[in-house]
């Protein structure tokens, strides 16, 4: 197996296993006793999730692609 192929699952696993913890500590905050938000709140949280989502998907199959930036409520 080549270094770049090596490099690339060593650093994909890595990033995408922190993502989904992310994910999952984001499914944290749905505990109405401990936070206050709305329903708003909640589709710009997962909108932003999904558009950052798509803009990494279009990355593979398009270069130059920028990514969204900081997602800010």
């Amino acid at each position: 197996m080549s270094e770049k192929r090596q490099k690339f699952i060593r650093l994909a696993e890595n990033r995408v296993n922190k993502a989904l913890k992310d994910i999952q500590l984001v499914g944290n905050l749905c505990n109405r006793n401990a936070y206050e938000y709305t329903d708003d709140d909640v589709r710009k949280m997962f909108r932003a999730l999904q558009e950052a989502l798509e803009s990494s998907r279009k990355r593979f199959a398009e270069s130059g692609t920028q990514a969204r930036g900081e997602f800010k409520l």
